[in-house]
């Protein structure tokens, strides 16, 4: 749990009515000062924000190591963001021995930095480590949080992600992601016999595990938006059959038992449905279940195959590709299959439509003249922009606050075999921030966990 306390009195004073709580529960203390240090990320390019994050204090034991190691982990997340720009050490001016006391803000001022990020790690009697932390606005002169965490020492990189949420939403107004992680297909193996495996990790690409062993083939793993439970397509029964798993527990389930071939599935926004496509006969329709009746509900009665369905955070819609105007092109209908629209228009095909967790947007993949692009429209059809474009991009996913999207890159199989590897990516709403995430092999059909605490 975390705890929030006062600013620090000025240099020289000592730190008083620190609470001790546990990790994950705020309490917001009068008098925290709040200055106008803000960066405005609904901008088409963001200028990154120089910000100094200085090395944790740490006095006892590892607790240095430890400090050191807290910072470099908020550093690399504040940079993927795209917003921030850590500044490195060896420009520091002043060392910070004391997170007690104010730092001298003229000599973060004179290498540029605008945000200041303090703190010390404390080895405590039952075992445990206190992390506390500050944001400091540098012009300001004044502290913007003030955050104190209790920990088991080996949950030490789950700790300097809350303290980039915190940083993030302080700076940004918005909810921070870095608390997550993220499901995805790993994938290894020649083309002709493509191993692929469930696979987890830290959103930043830590702790890295297998879900599945990879005697068979797992597709679509889609993360419950609130529980750290998955639905999956599986080919373990050599019929592709969707399951649910309990990433915390390792109890699976079947869900339900469909005729003919069902693939596709994702949670309804509160986690009591799936929707998800089945196939009988050659015809793809969507249909719902409900976990606790397992009752199943046909949304979709044509000929052409739908496919891709994702409901809306609010529930009451559903966005799937189909083609049933010809080409394959992205609809909106009522939750209860009611009331279909179509809603892309542009040149190509589209597909994998996925609804923002803001409910402002959608992704999808769209392939044009050979190549494949990742984009967003906004729910009626209107304001399309394309954010990546590639040999093959596919597979979008969102960050809890709606500003991040991870999709998977193939690159070209050549003509002796070779080639093919296919890798996660992300992007930012602008498109300016492209950049790859670190899987130990190849990975695709990646998820975005909801934030675990």
């Amino acid at each position: 749990m975390t705890d929030l306390f006062p600013p620090v009195p000025k240099r020289g004073a000592a730190l008083i009515g620190l609470l001790s709580v546990l990790l994950c529960f705020a309490i917001v203390f009068p008098g925290v000062a709040h200055a106008a240090l803000k960066i405005d990320i609904t901008q088409a390019n963001v200028n990154p924000m120089p910000i100094a994050v200085t090395p944790l204090v740490g006095k006892e034991g590892d607790a240095a190591v430890t400090g050191r190691n807290l910072a470099n982990v908020v550093m690399g997340d504040l940079e993927r963001s795209g917003l921030f720009k850590p500044l490195p050490e060896t420009t520091f001016i002043e060392k910070i021995s004391d997170a007690n006391i104010s730092p001298r803000f003229g000599d973060w001022r004179i290498i540029k930095a605008q945000a200041l990020v303090t703190g010390q790690v404390t080895p405590q009697p039952d075992g445990r480590l206190k992390v506390e932390f500050r944001l400091w606005d540098v012009f300001g002169e004044q502290q913007l949080v003030g955050l104190q965490y209790f920990t088991e020492p080996n949950n030490w990189r789950r700790v300097a992600h809350l303290i980039s949420d915190a940083i993030y939403e302080r700076l940004t107004g918005e909810k921070g992601y870095f608390d997550t992680r993220i499901v995805y297909v790993a994938e290894s193996g020649p083309a002709q016999k493509r191993v692929k495996r469930l696979a987890i990790m830290d959103q930043d690409g830590a702790n890295p595990a297998f879900l599945t062993n990879g005697s068979y083939l797992v597709l679509n793993p889609r993360f419950n938006p609130t529980s750290q439970e998955i639905t999956y397509t599986s080919y373990e029964a050599r019929v592709p059959r969707v399951y649910l798993l309990n990433i915390e527990t390792g109890q699976r389930e079947v869900v339900g038992n469909f005729d003919g071939i069902t693939f596709g599935p994702r949670f309804s926004p509160d986690g009591s449905k799936v929707v998800l496509s089945r196939s009988v006969a050659g015809n793809s329709d969507i249909f719902s279940m409900d976990l606790r009746s397992r009752v199943q509900t046909r949304l979709t009665v044509d000929p052409a195959i739908d496919v891709s369905p994702c409901y809306s955070p609010d529930g009451r819609y559903i966005t799937f590709n189909s083609d049933r105007g010809g080409t394959q092109q992205l609809y909106v209908m009522n939750a209860d299959g009611s009331d279909v629209k179509r809603i892309s228009y542009g040149e190509g095909r589209y597909a994998t439509p996925v609804w923002s967790p803001r409910g402002d947007l959608i992704a999808f993949t769209k392939i044009l003249r050979g190549n494949f692009y990742i984009g967003v429209m906004r729910p009626d059809g209107s304001g399309e922009r394309l954010l990546t474009e590639s040999f093959l991009d596919e597979g979008p996913t969102w960050a809890p606050n709606g500003r991040v999207i991870i999709f998977f890159r193939q690159a070209p199989t050549r003509r002796d075999g070779s080639g093919g590897s296919s890798r996660l990516w992300s992007v930012d709403l602008t498109g300016y921030n492209e950049r790859p995430l670190i899987t130990p092999g190849d990975a695709s059909d990646p998820a975005w966990s909801p934030l675990i605490r």
